[in-house]
């Protein structure tokens, strides 16, 4: 780890790569996933789904299911007639979007394949799979749109009854905004006397594909309503459930145990969860769901599916004066969650780490007969990216020097944070400098150049490219005020309490909830360190509603940036309150006191007591100041006043085999800057697994439907994730500038490698064979599409077309649902 800043002074905990508390009980099997919980009584469900992306339900026949050996009841939403709930959008990005209602259960109208249109409830769960294939639906197959150009046309409507595919048009303009000049004046200056850059990028649909399958238990027979499911969301998932179902907030319980992997794709309130909450209430009987793995590819929510058109305008040197984004995202058939907004997220990263003078971002929502998208590992940071270290090297390439030479050029130096971005984002630090002469370091980058110039000159058909990418991103999705100014439906804070026991050891309560992350042990060691406990005397309890009954939960990472920051708040304050304990017990004055690896000294001598004695003498009680109440457990809620900024660059050596098209991972070396490392292992586990993620986007993954709306990717057999052993070591390593805006100076990591590495592959397979006359090749890179690539170089089939989406989306809008054009 290379220090670039001046670090905090060294400690006993915080830096040191200790292994996760979590592991033990994960690897000997003695986790409680939600599928394992088995409740007296407990009955099973079975959703019966629409096989179609768009039809009317004319019937639904479910005597043969009823009849059926060991079946207790088949419904459909009519047995519901006070409903079960709604999903819920949280994020309108404007006023006028048009928002589908998204009920739980089918009525008339499927939207997308996979919904449910009924459900079988069992004494086992095989019985309830076995009597779903009983149910008779007869449907009225309707035409269906399936991609986002398409939709914008309304030619087909996924929803006829709202006349329109088209759901919102939100835009940042730097002129408008007054935080630069007009993007359309740089654009047409450049056309004069410079380099405009025009390019359009497909982000691919993706499937977030979680190890552990969602699961949802209910057991209605208590005082509260308790349900266990596998979600990131426990806290809002009780508030939405108590809003949309009237249910009183306080005797809902919600509990994630165990929960294996998310990536944003459960930070969902899903149709699944509502139903099986009606079921049991309806029984009053405990009930379990458990998707099988081809459920959760076709009806958990997809990730991506953007259409990115760009256009830069530069200097003939290189300098860039302006970029213009037109964006095109998606929906699926109903607006989730975050839905709405996650394409917005980008229009503050499509500029990334380059001063921009003058910048325009437009984003067209639309809505299609699939299955709903939102949040996937990044959420808009990854798309925002991609394009634009896409077209940093396009512009490379048009000027004819190195790509890191122009990103220099372009980028914001150390010394000029912090800096207010073009999109009037304010970075608080960074060093891009230093992240990248480590990586050039360790990755060997001249060497690297030269063998490729000497693999070209020979002729060689395995050609080597090098790519790159230089990225920030905007992580701890928290402050509250900023939230509200973009109509996000909560606020950004988090919660975290501390309770000292009289045993002297340490209970934290943490208003996050890992599934995966390592929180139990680095909230450990940020405790074990600032109130000089034993790291072993720590505890963390997450996850249950009931436990810690406030939170925001975990996405976008934000647990460590704010849930971290908010433990160190609850812990402070824990020092603080117990200092008059201790002058009591010391005969001293506070203002004697100082506070040091957990005891309390009277300064200049060698009298002192234990922060944990403290905490038994306020148990006992005995003797106390008057004026105080016993007891020095303590709580926080901390609220950011700015995002946080992590950033690296990540440099790849791809092989291209040009007459096959293969293209194999020769070398891959990231160096992150994530401020201040709390637990290097656990870091380069989610560095790792980020980078995986990322990778397995540029290379293999996709989901595909076929024309009448049938995801043909539907089993791991066609959506194709890498194993271990397609990919190679990684190198890794930090620099190091502080957050400014936290008391740990972290900044976040949880998506970074995720983010920057599809870019650095997708860069490094086109500069293979950019000599060629390529631009672009289409994720993922397969070998078919290289060498298809490779087959028609220098034709009219590979020149770079330049599809106006935009202007399409302009002479099609709606003025009831969408804002200005976007003209290009």
């Amino acid at each position: 780890m290379t220090a670039v800043d001046e670090r905090p002074a060294e400690s006993a905990e915080i830096g040191k790569a200790r292994r996760r508390k979590e592991d033990q009980r994960l690897i000997t099997g003695r986790t409680k996933w939600t599928d394992n919980i088995v409740l007296p009584g407990m009955l099973h469900l079975a959703m019966v789904r629409s096989p179609f992306a768009h039809a009317k339900v004319m019937s639904i026949d479910t005597e043969a299911a009823k009849g059926a050996t060991n079946v207790v009841a088949v419904y459909t939403a009519a047995d519901f007639p006070d409903g079960m709930g709604a999903c819920a959008n949280a994020w309108p990005i404007t006023p006028e979007q048009v928002t589908p209602d998204h009920l739980p259960m089918v009525t008339e109208h499927v939207a997308c394949a996979g919904e449910i249109v009924a459900v079988v409830v069992a004494r086992s769960a095989a019985a309830a799979r076995d009597a779903a294939e009983l149910v008779d639906v007869d449907y009225e197959e309707l035409p269906a749109v399936l991609d986002a150009k398409e939709a914008l046309k309304d030619e087909v409507l996924a929803h006829p009854d709202k006349g329109t595919n088209k759901s919102a048009f939100w835009r940042l303009d730097s002129a408008e905004a007054g935080t630069g000049g007009s993007v359309d004046e740089a654009i047409a200056k450049a056309r004069e006397d410079g380099i405009v850059i025009e390019r359009e990028y497909r982000q691919q649909r993706l499937v977030p594909a979680f190890m552990e399958p969602r699961s949802t238990v209910v057991d209605p027979t208590g005082e509260q309503v308790t349900m266990w499911t596998s979600t990131q969301v426990p806290h809002i998932l009780r508030f939405l459930i108590a809003a949309t179902t009237g249910m009183p907030e306080s005797k809902i319980r919600v509990i994630a145990p165990d929960v294996g992997g998310g990536f944003g794709g459960k930070l969902q309130t899903t149709p699944e969860e509502f139903i099986t909450l009606a079921v049991a209430r309806k029984l009053g009987k405990p009930a379990k769901y458990t998707e099988t793995r081809s459920e959760s590819l076709l009806s958990a929510h997809h990730g991506r599916d953007q259409y990115q058109m760009l256009t830069l305008a530069a200097t003939k040197d290189g300098t860039v004066t302006g970029l213009k984004v037109d964006l095109l995202a998606n929906l699926g058939a109903y607006v989730a969650i975050v839905g709405g907004g996650v394409p917005v997220l980008g229009a503050w990263m499509f500029h990334a780490i380059y001063k921009f003078p003058a910048y325009q971002f437009n984003c067209q929502t639309v809505l299609t007969n699939t299955t709903w998208v939102d949040a996937y590992r990044g959420a808009g940071r990854p798309e925002a990216t991609f394009a634009i270290e896409r077209l940093m090297d396009e512009l490379a390439a048009e000027v004819g020097v190195d790509p890191l030479e122009i990103r220099e050029k372009n980028w914001i130096k150390h010394e000029e944070f912090p800096f207010v971005s073009v999109s009037g984002m304010t970075y608080d630090s960074g060093n891009y400098e230093a992240a990248t002469a480590r990586a050039k370091e360790l990755f060997g980058y001249d060497e690297l150049r030269a063998e490729q110039k000497q693999r070209r000159e020979s002729g060689d058909p395995v050609q080597l490219g090098i790519g790159v990418s230089t990225f920030t991103e905007m992580c701890g999705l928290a402050p509250s005020r900023v939230l509200g100014q973009l109509s996000y439906g909560a606020g950004g804070w988090e919660s975290a309490a501390i309770r000292m026991l009289p045993t002297g050891k340490v209970e934290v309560i943490t208003g996050t909830s890992p599934h995966g992350q390592g929180h139990e042990t680095a909230w450990s060691q940020i405790v074990a360190d600032r109130l000089g406990v034993p790291f072993d005397d720590v505890e963390v309890l997450h996850g249950d509603t009931a436990i810690a009954y406030k939170g925001l939960d975990t996405y976008g990472s934000r647990s460590l940036v704010v849930g971290g920051e908010a433990v160190v708040r609850a812990a402070d304050k824990v020092i603080e309150k117990a200092k008059p304990f201790a002058a009591h017990l010391l005969e001293a004055s506070v203002d004697d006191l100082e506070f040091k690896d957990g005891r309390y000294a009277v300064k200049g001598t060698d009298k002192g007591v234990g922060i944990t004695e403290v905490a038994l003498a306020t148990f006992a009680s005995h003797n106390y100041p008057d004026h105080l109440e016993p007891g020095i457990d303590a709580d926080a809620t901390y609220d950011p006043v700015n995002f946080s900024f992590p950033h690296g660059t990540h440099l790849c050596a791809m092989e291209v085999d040009t007459e096959t098209g293969a293209s194999t991972i020769r070398k891959y070396v990231c160096v992150d800057d994530i401020g201040q490392v709390i637990n290097p292992l656990i870091v380069e586990g989610q560095v790792h697994g980020g980078l995986v993620q990322g990778i397995a986007q540029a290379l293999w993954e996709e989901a595909v439907y076929d024309d009448n709306g049938t995801l043909v990717t539907g089993s791991f057999v066609d959506y194709t994730l890498p194993t271990t052993a397609d990919t190679i070591n990684f190198v890794t390593d930090n620099t190091t500038s502080l957050a400014t805006t936290n008391t740990l100076g972290t900044k976040g990591v949880g998506e970074a490698g995720t983010i920057a590495s599809t870019p650095a592959v997708v860069n490094a397979i086109v500069d293979a064979v950019r000599d060629r006359g390529i631009h672009d090749i289409q994720m993922p890179c397969t070998p078919a599409r290289v060498w298809a690539a490779l087959q028609s170089a220098g034709s009219a089939e590979v020149a770079q077309a330049q599809p106006h989406f935009q202007e399409e989306a302009a002479n099609n809008a709606d003025p009831g649902t969408t804002g200005e054009g976007s003209g290009s």
